[in-house]
């Protein structure tokens, strides 16, 4: 690129001298507003004073308060928790009183039963499963079983994982 000289024996095409002021005001444009704007302000650069001591108490009255909140929070839900562990406890222990009940009354009745036909009906399949077991059957997988009867892939795993065996 030649220079301007002062006898202006080597001067600069008008397209040069547009490229340098739209350089010189690019440059001025960001030394100006874009760089300040880009710097970060650290909170922490301010000097602390009465007005900061002050609002450090605050906070720190509020995180004590917090804190206070959150344990007695913690202590009411271990409450809850211990509560309803008691109650499963007590609907389990019940659970199993009604099954063992089930199993002697079962046992009972097989043993006077035992010349007599059993009078349970056979299990029939729910017509609407039907063509689930069909399908299943034939050996397709339930992605395609679910897309062939238009349902749900979940429902069709859950009829095929209570179908009995």
């Amino acid at each position: 690129m030649p220079y301007l000289l002062a006898d202006g024996a080597n001067q600069l095409s008008p397209t040069e001298i547009w490229t340098l002021i739209t350089l010189g005001a690019f440059g001025l444009v960001y030394l100006m507003f874009l760089r300040p704007m880009m710097r970060r302000k650290d909170p922490l650069d301010r000097p602390s004073g009465f007005a900061g001591l002050s609002q450090q108490r605050s906070v720190e009255r509020q995180m004590e308060n917090l804190l206070v909140e959150l344990s007695e929070m913690a202590r009411q839900i271990g409450a809850q928790l211990d509560t309803r562990a008691a109650k499963l406890e007590a609907l389990i222990k019940e659970a199993d009183e009604k099954i063992a009940f089930i199993q002697s009354t079962n046992n009972h009745s097989i043993s006077n039963s035992r010349s007599a036909p059993s009078l349970q009906p056979k299990e029939m399949p729910d017509p609407r499963h039907a063509e689930v077991y069909a399908l299943a059957d034939e050996g397709r997988d339930a992605n395609f079983i679910a897309s062939q009867l238009g349902r749900p892939r979940g429902e069709v795993e859950l009829i095929l994982a209570l179908r009995s065996k």
